[in-house]
């Protein structure tokens, strides 16, 4: 079997998009393919994003046939633990690959792409130097000022808000880190045990999709707005994954928290930047349509993905290591 990818980054987050070799699936929606792919296809996904073809930071976006009616390609994203529902810095890289590789007609100024995810609909617009901006689903805050009782530092209050995926939110200075200056292992050793605690303590639920149910990972803010000047954040995600990019999905969602915490009014451009200095722009356009009873916003993000190569991966029938591994 060999499946073939195209290699970008965004803010030095890589995306590797597969776009073919894939075997068929069975189910008819996105997510019901989400479903068959961790069930039957879990262990090309760990060929792909465990070593020796990928590592532990890889993180892969599979072409797939979209059943919404208004989608211009469908998505299923990955990375080292699993898929996930929502991915903002593969989004940037699929709208520009789709748009560069004739996959969505290019159109004078903007071009839009329409990216059917797990999580719903995300509405892409691609410039011509390549940069994008994407409206992301209906963004909530889910609940503020949270405890999550952990082992290290006690009682920690942190936010919970959705941006397509759960996230819990604190400022890093709350449990005496730094975002500038702590070494990456202390930030991400915090944000897997926060993680944890968090999970365990506050009880996730999407009220209308039970797939989207569960928290994804932890963000660690340097406690700013981003409206002076970039804010720094990091998400540690799928156990001890760094997010290098700013996370679009949780810029979505820590918009939502902005907003209900009166920190930043609709149309108001905020920017976030991630630890390796990449920034990613976010705006809460307009209130959207209630999440059950939860009010929610539109957010905007942008950020600019660069190609990197493209791969010919080989899996060999007589390979022991033929469907990854990982060194803990």
């Amino acid at each position: 079997m060999i499946l073939s990818t195209v290699e970008m980054h965004t803010g030095g987050e890589p995306t590797r998009i597969i776009v073919e070799g894939w075997p068929a699936f069975e189910a008819h929606t996105l997510l019901g393919k989400r479903r068959e792919a961790r069930e039957k296809f879990d262990h090309l996904r760990r060929g792909l994003m465990l070593e020796p073809r990928g590592h532990d930071g890889m993180y892969g976006a599979l072409l797939v046939e979209p059943d919404h009616p208004e989608a211009d390609l469908a998505v299923l994203f990955m990375h080292n633990e699993g898929f996930s529902t929502m991915c903002g810095h593969a989004t940037i890289a699929l709208a520009r690959w789709a748009v560069e590789s004739g996959r969505v007609k290019r159109q004078p100024g903007e071009t839009t792409v329409r990216l059917q995810c797990p999580c719903g609909l995300v509405i892409a617009r691609v410039a011509r130097d390549g940069f994008v901006r994407f409206e992301s689903v209906p963004s909530f805050a889910y609940a503020l000022d949270c405890i999550a009782p952990t082992k290290t530092w006690g009682p920690v209050t942190v936010d919970i808000a959705y941006g397509g995926a759960f996230y819990a939110f604190l400022s890093a200075d709350s449990i005496g880190l730094d975002l500038n200056s702590s070494l990456m292992r202390a930030i991400v050793d915090a944000g897997e045990e926060i993680a944890h605690a968090a999970a365990q303590a506050i009880p996730i639920d999407h009220p209308e999709e039970p797939d989207l149910a569960f928290l994804y990972g932890t963000i660690l803010t340097d406690g700013g707005e981003g409206a002076d000047k970039p804010s720094r954040n990091v998400c540690i995600f799928a156990g001890r994954q760094i997010d290098r990019s700013p996370t679009g999905s949780g810029v979505s969602a820590r918009m939502a928290l902005q907003v209900a915490r009166r920190q930043t009014k609709l149309g108001e451009l905020r920017q976030f930047e991630s630890c390796t200095g990449a920034v990613f722009t976010g705006c809460a356009l307009r209130d959207a349509a209630s999440v059950a009873s939860r009010k929610a916003v539109t957010v905007e993000v942008g950020g600019l993905a660069h190609f990197t190569g493209e791969g010919r991966f080989r899996f060999d029938p007589d390979d022991p290591l033929r469907e990854g591994f990982a060194l803990t």
